[in-house]
């Protein structure tokens, strides 16, 4: 069953919504800590916002949407109070946003596949490092990026996305 990872399109919203609420949900139940608000982050706005920068991208299996991701050069404001291990001009940086797997469909390896995506579409956009952040909160994601050689630089309290009081972990990898 071969994944595929792609940009996007209109009518990827409606699902990808629905992945964004699974993960709410799961959140609600205290089966997940991601640190995400429902109707505050992420939102259908997030991804059409997305859409619109055409920065948005999709993961499927046999035709359904399993995952999204936000994929882009757009580095928050807290990024430039960071303690980053690599300089590079923003053009060489990569930034992968709000990665998200359904939670129904976990355990697959879709996770590791779109980050696998993220590093070798940061490759051949001429990039020479990455980066993310995740809350400090989200041992899971914390966690699985360790095991994919993501070093934790830092964390720094902020206002993120409309969440208050959040301490963000900033993740960075220099590609080879």
């Amino acid at each position: 069953m071969p994944v595929k990872i792609r940009k996007a399109i209109a009518s990827d919203i409606d699902t990808i919504n629905e992945i964004y609420e699974h993960i709410h949900t799961e959140e609600e139940k205290g089966a997940v800590s991601t640190g995400w608000v429902r109707g505050v982050y992420p939102t259908r706005a997030t991804a059409e916002e997305a859409l619109a920068r055409k920065d948005l991208f999709v993961e499927e299996i046999d035709g359904n949407v399993v995952g999204t991701a936000i994929i882009n050069h757009l580095q928050a404001d807290v990024y430039k109070e960071a303690a980053w291990q690599y300089d590079f001009p923003n053009e060489q940086i990569m930034v992968l946003h709000t990665l998200v797997i359904d939670p129904y469909a976990k355990g697959n390896g879709f996770g590791k596949a779109f980050v696998e995506y993220y590093e070798q579409y940061a490759i051949k956009q001429g990039c020479k490092c990455l980066r993310m952040d995740t809350n400090e909160l989200n041992a899971n994601a914390r966690g699985f990026y360790k095991k994919l050689n993501y070093s934790e630089v830092d964390i720094l309290p902020c206002l993120f996305n409309g969440i208050p009081d959040v301490k963000l972990v900033m993740l960075e990898k220099k590609l080879n």
